[in-house]
């Protein structure tokens, strides 16, 4: 009796929040519709909001839940996904893809010779020009890949796809779905006992942004720590090797192009300033602060010296602590860089995601066998 009764006050307590959670989401689709200026937000935020909405109404029993989930991705990813590429609305980082495949077919390089525009400009590594080259628009390619990361990884989950900061770039376009998705699979493939397989994951994602680099050694520590030198040593040759194939060709054959398209532009060092300006705190010192630009760099600069001296003194032993001491990271990255937009909050997002998956599961070191039962 009592054990029935703990159960329906857990499953009470599940829907309750669950429902509260759906109809939360509305609300935030539903302001930014109100708010956001940019046509592809507000096509995003009526539907989703009414899919988040139809969700909290129906998250009211354990087989209505699941109903409910469906409903959400449906709402939140699916139907805007598609109409939004109908109606050819997206946000500019799907043209820049797009342009930046054309470049790469017609001269050989994903980079304008004198960028000056903002439209000029290509801030992503090499490897995303790929994108821009398959068929259909980036939007199917970009989402496709995070998607199929995630499964690899043991992470699809419908509340995840649902969540306003994934939902949102992928219906209307983010590059950073791709390069969070690997990451996270690298990190479960390192703490799994495979530094083969990690560093493939790890430098693919680091072949199309350098947000993927802070990945590479939180895998190194966690692969070095639980498995030995000779396993890190393979996983730092094939996750080097990979990102340095796709991107050192480029990189080498036009570096004044590469230099102020991916390094000076992302850091506003240049005379066309980014249109990435969300009020977080390093773009706010860029902006209002006298020398805030050089202050905002050098606190980047100052974290990701504090990240690397963590993984020396204390290097994660567990993939669940790798994931978070990642997550953490990037989270403070995001918020110091003086070029930053809400957006990047999907390595957090994704990466506390993991973490919290790996907590579901028993807490043992990340030695090879027990992380390969856990997973």
């Amino acid at each position: 009796m009592t054990k029935n009764l703990e159960r329906y006050v857990r499953h009470a307590r599940c829907v309750r929040h669950e429902r509260y959670a759906w109809a939360g989401c509305a609300l935030v689709a539903l302001g930014l519709a109100l708010v956001s200026d940019l046509g592809p937000h507000r096509m995003w935020g009526v539907m989703a909001g009414t899919g988040y909405g139809v969700a909290a109404a129906l998250a009211c029993g354990e087989r209505s839940r699941a109903a409910a989930r469906s409903v959400a991705v449906a709402g939140a990813v699916v139907v805007p996904l598609v109409s939004s590429v109908a109606a050819g609305l997206g946000q500019s980082e799907v043209a820049v893809v797009e342009r930046s495949g054309l470049l790469l077919l017609a001269t050989g390089s994903p980079y304008a010779a004198a960028p000056a525009a903002v439209a000029d400009f290509n801030p992503y590594l090499p490897g995303t020009a790929l994108f821009g080259v398959l068929p259909g628009d980036p939007r199917w390619w970009l989402g496709g890949v995070f998607v199929a990361a995630l499964v690899a990884a043991g992470m699809y989950r419908a509340r995840l796809l649902a969540c306003p900061l994934i939902a949102l770039p992928l219906a209307v376009g983010g590059t950073d779905l791709p390069v969070a998705g690997l990451m996270c699979l690298g990190i479960v493939l390192a703490g799994q006992g495979r530094p083969g397989r990690a560093g493939l994951a790890l430098g693919a994602g680091a072949a199309l942004k350098w947000t993927a680099w802070p990945a590479l050694p939180v895998a190194l520590a966690l692969i070095a720590v639980v498995q030995g030198g000779r396993p890190a040593l393979r996983y730092a040759a094939v996750s080097l090797s990979t990102a340095a194939a796709a991107v050192l060709p480029f990189a080498l054959s036009d570096p004044a192009g590469f230099y102020r398209s991916v390094i000076a532009f992302p850091l506003g060092l240049t005379g066309t300033a980014s249109p990435a300006a969300s009020p977080l705190p390093g773009h706010l010192l860029a902006t209002y602060a006298p020398g805030g630009k050089v202050i905002a760099l050098a606190l980047l600069a100052v974290s990701a010296l504090l990240i690397v001296v963590s993984l020396a003194a204390r290097p994660p032993v567990t993939t669940r602590a790798a994931a978070v001491r990642l997550a953490l990271g990037l989270g403070l990255a995001m918020a110091l860089m003086p070029s930053t937009r809400f957006g990047y909050l999907v390595y957090p997002v994704t990466l506390g995601a993991l973490a919290y998956r790996m907590r579901q599961r028993r807490s043992t070191p990340a030695t090879p066998s027990k992380e390969v039962a856990a997973a």
